[in-house]
């Protein structure tokens, strides 16, 4: 790959976060209830959420330098080792707080928000905490919340140069703004399309980067059926072969080797890839799989796509990074939250990535 495609991971990785830091109040039942249902939960875990809070929690156990701007809980965050200087806190108000329904029998998990009031606003960052927070960093990440004081750290993390990582989960207020400066996006499943309108995922991808002129790759989640990402070119590539990306993305798949468990990737070479009616973007097309988790040992899921930003930030190669991501999203679903058995660097099921 491109040696500016993800910048070099430094002795002391710094990242920064600015989004949503909550609490989590997690139930396990049976099965989802039906409406006017009484039921009992199976077991039951308060804990630390929201979608920078998680990616950070992970950044930190993987041996990385994280820091936070947000408002919220601080404690679990601490003692985790993310750096929490630069949170406000409100004498008045409420967090953020999420109660999750996670089901058994269908291994799915329902999110029910309350977002914090008051929101984070950019008046309450002052300049000289946005450059402390900034000196130093090898990459911020955005999950799309707060998005006016997001707007601020982003404009000014561009002046600077410093890769721009956004989380594009759903369409949100002030997103577009957010990933007009992103240089790398990571989506879920359904946001690409429902952006861009385009009628499959991989046109959706050639779709964003066409759109944003600054984004190197985009990449979108798919759960257990792994993940597909679009790497530009930084070159042009203008001797390469041009080819339909459906029809490449199928060739892809034929040749992934289903029978490994843990978490691989292939990609193609660079290629003009083609979609009708968008336009043509040259570049590399990469599949990743999800480990095969046995459904003994799946848990709950949530925070799973925090948890491969987190690895994301650690700044590997796409050959690397993908594996990397989807092992350490899948341990993270072995337990009941979020953040409950996020890997350590040291964890043994990661030796083989790094």
């Amino acid at each position: 790959m491109s040696s500016d495609s993800l910048p070099p991971l430094p002795q002391n990785r710094i990242v920064l976060g600015c989004g949503q830091v909550a609490v989590d109040f997690l139930a396990t039942v049976a099965s989802f209830p039906n409406p006017d249902d009484k039921i009992r939960s199976t077991s039951l875990k308060v804990q630390g959420g929201g979608n920078a809070g998680n990616a950070s929690t992970c950044a930190a156990r993987l041996g990385l330098n994280p820091r936070l701007i947000s408002k919220g809980i601080l404690e679990e965050l601490e003692a985790d080792g993310v750096d929490t200087s630069f949170f406000i806190v409100s004498e008045e108000g409420n967090s953020s707080f999420t109660y999750v329904i996670v089901d058994s029998q269908t291994n799915t998990r329902t999110c029910i928000h309350t977002p914090g009031y008051p929101p984070l606003i950019p008046e309450e960052l002052s300049q000289s905490s946005l450059l402390s927070a900034l000196d130093g960093v090898n990459m911020v990440y955005f999950d799309g919340r707060h998005h006016e004081t997001a707007l601020v750290v982003a404009k000014e993390a561009a002046r600077k140069n410093i890769p721009i990582l956004v989380e594009a989960e759903r369409e949100r207020e002030g997103l577009d703004d957010l990933l007009d400066f992103a240089t790398y996006a990571i989506c879920s499943a359904k946001f690409p399309q429902a952006w861009t309108e385009a009628p499959s995922v991989p046109s959706a991808l050639i779709s964003m980067l066409l759109r944003l002129p600054k984004l190197k790759f985009v990449v979108v989640t798919l759960g257990e059926e792994g993940c597909i990402m679009l790497e530009r070119s930084v070159n042009g590539g203008s001797d390469a072969e041009e080819m339909d990306v459906h029809c490449l993305l199928e060739s892809l798949k034929l040749i992934k080797d289903d029978s490994k468990t843990i978490p691989t990737c292939i990609s193609s070479v660079e290629t003009k890839l083609s979609a009708n009616g968008i336009g043509t973007i040259t570049g590399r097309l990469f599949v990743g799989t999800a480990e095969k988790i046995p459904p003994s040992e799946l848990v709950d899921t949530t925070g799973a796509g925090d948890a491969f930003i987190g690895a994301v930030l650690y700044g590997m190669p796409p050959e690397k990074m993908l594996p990397f991501a989807a092992q350490v999203a899948a341990t993270g679903c072995r337990a009941l939250g979020a953040r409950t058995v996020l890997p350590l660097r040291t964890d043994p099921r990661l030796a083989s990535f790094l």
